[in-house]
């Protein structure tokens, strides 16, 4: 059997820019590679396949989603297979480098490969003594390396060296070797963000740039100039993985709650997701609650801008699929869901409660006003509007008083602008505005207007 796509199912998460798979060992039984903790699509794949996951792997304690392995194991007597360096608190098969598997007519042969983390592993598929294909995780990814910064900034050069020469051996293996990462397009683990997802060694060796560092020096400086900032819930997943994330013994709710109830849980500390489209939100939406929209990136902006701490209400369209909401938040560890508000806005101001509102303003309209862009640092630098101030949004938490005073913020479709403009409200701004529909031509408007008020 070879490492095909006929055996091989990859599970793209697009929002997070991960990659789990399913291995066909034909049999009836698969293996799961780095899946997360959202197992609908592994679990629809396994079904429509007639397959049961016997063996459910990670290459390393991720610090972007919770590992779906030790649900596996409860659910269907999954084996775990993971390092034994990341001395995991629950039962699995703890391998160290070179440790093989036994898959049945395959194996699994591990290979230490450490600078993402400290316990990474890569993990390369064999048929007898021919090698099949190798799963990478964070190590080799497309075009590029995964971040080496994540366990402290004191120890980002260490373990960029310590990638470097893990990166090297894997090219040691044979050129047409599939490689098959887990970070790839849009994920904030890659360094930077590539577009493909799989690969193989030897197109590695003519197209990464990193690969291409002349020494172990050079590729460290790359890798480190490229890194950019992450969102802050990446630091707390690594410890739940070592501990294991909770069971769940039933699909996780969305309660409905009343208006009444939304405004008590208010009063206690809780915070309100506007998961509306951005158009929604700005036409009137709950004074100091957060937009961020429905869509792939939903995890990543709620992990990155609110604490896993507090409960969250959320405001949603009849039209939207409350899973959306839910297995986003489980995934990344956001458990205190106190439920979504019951009729909307309608329910909102009929039970007497006050609404805000944020104006979308076209570039003619908005030419004067300070304009803010928080994208980030990468796109900036790319070509920006003259005179903007730039806060990147997973900063503006922090950074709100920065802001101008009456300021417009654009950004694409506007999702992130609003999202941006929303905590802006929540840190006391007022006469607060989003660009409609901005686009480069807009940004083009906007910088002449600026030049035009300079003068």
């Amino acid at each position: 059997m070879g490492f095909a796509d006929d055996h091989l199912v990859a599970l793209v998460d697009e929002g997070l820019g991960n990659s789990a798979y399913l291995l066909d060992l034909g049999d009836g039984r698969a293996l799961a590679v780095d899946s997360g903790r959202d197992l609908r699509a592994l679990r629809a794949a396994a079904e429509r396949r007639g397959l049961t996951v016997a063996y459910a792997a990670d290459t390393h304690l991720h610090a972007d989603f919770l590992s779906g392995a030790v649900q596996l194991g409860h659910d269907l007597g999954a084996r775990i297979l993971a390092s034994a360096a990341g001395r995991r608190a629950f039962a699995h098969r703890a391998l160290a480098d070179g440790a093989e598997v036994d898959l049945g007519g395959l194996a699994l042969r591990a290979l230490a490969t450490p600078g993402h983390t400290d316990e990474h592993l890569s993990l390369l598929l064999l048929d007898g003594s021919r090698k099949l294909g190798v799963f990478t995780g964070g190590s080799l990814i497309v075009n590029s390396a995964a971040r080496t910064d994540l366990l402290g900034t004191d120890r980002t050069e260490e373990l960029a060296r310590a990638q470097y020469r893990s990166l090297k051996g894997l090219t040691e293996l044979p050129d047409e070797t599939a490689v098959r990462p887990t970070h790839g397009a849009g994920a904030f683990c890659s360094a930077p963000p590539g577009t493909e997802r799989t690969t193989t060694i030897g197109a590695q060796e003519q197209a990464d740039p990193l690969l291409a560092a002349l020494d172990e020096d050079t590729f460290m400086a790359q890798l480190i100039a490229s890194l950019g900032t992450y969102p802050a819930y990446f630091d707390r997943l690594g410890e739940i993985n070592r501990h294991g994330p909770a069971v769940l013994d039933a699909q996780p709710a969305l309660p409905a709650l009343a208006a009444q109830q939304v405004r008590a849980l208010i009063a206690d500390g809780a915070h309100v997701v506007d998961a509306r489209p951005a158009a929604d939100h700005a036409a009137g939406h709950i004074p100091g609650s957060l937009s961020i929209p429905l869509r792939g990136q939903f995890a990543t902006w709620l992990g990155w801008l609110l604490p896993d701490t507090a409960p969250l209400a959320f405001v949603v369209n009849d039209d939207q699929d409350l899973n959306e909401i839910v297995w986003p938040a489980y995934k990344i560890g956001y458990e205190h869901l106190a439920g979504r508000l019951t009729g909307g806005m309608e329910a909102w101001l009929a039970d007497g409660n006050a609404q805000a509102t944020t104006a979308f303003l076209t570039a003619d309209r908005a030419v004067g006003r300070p304009y803010v862009d928080v994208r980030q640092e990468a796109e900036f630098a790319a070509g920006h509007v003259p005179g903007a101030v730039h806060i990147e949004l997973g900063a503006l938490n922090e950074s709100a008083d920065d802001a101008p005073t009456s300021p417009v913020v654009a950004r694409g479709h506007g999702e992130r602008a609003m999202t941006a403009a929303s905590l802006l409200e929540r840190a006391g701004h007022t006469d607060i505005a989003v660009l409609d529909g901005y686009t480069a031509a807009h940004g083009r408007q906007l910088a002449q207007g600026t030049e035009d008020t300079r003068s």
